[in-house]
């Protein structure tokens, strides 16, 4: 099962992810919510929308937008709604 793993700590699994561009997106209600920080980070997708982003913040280590999500995805994109991915240094294993 995908899991997305960042120091150490499992942030994110499910067996229900989609995979769009080479990113696994997991369904927002996997992700651990205790580790999540909002970010006033906005970037634009010309075919998926506009992402929102999230930082990681856990035993005072933190990873700036290491998370992504599409609030309202274009329409061509309607597979990631409701759905977050991951960079930075979070790994996502398979």
């Amino acid at each position: 099962m995908p899991k997305a793993v960042w120091k150490d700590i499992v942030i994110a699994e499910s067996d229900d992810t989609v995979v769009v561009e080479g990113n696994h997106y997991f369904p927002r209600a996997s992700l651990r919510e205790d580790v999540l920080r909002d970010s006033d980070t906005r970037t634009y997708c010309p075919w998926k929308g506009q992402a929102s982003y999230y930082t990681l913040e856990s035993s005072g280590n933190r990873s700036e937008d290491a998370v992504w999500y599409y609030p309202d995805p274009k329409d061509a994109a309607a597979m990631v709604r409701d759905r977050v991915a991951f960079w930075k240094d979070v790994e996502v294993l398979d």
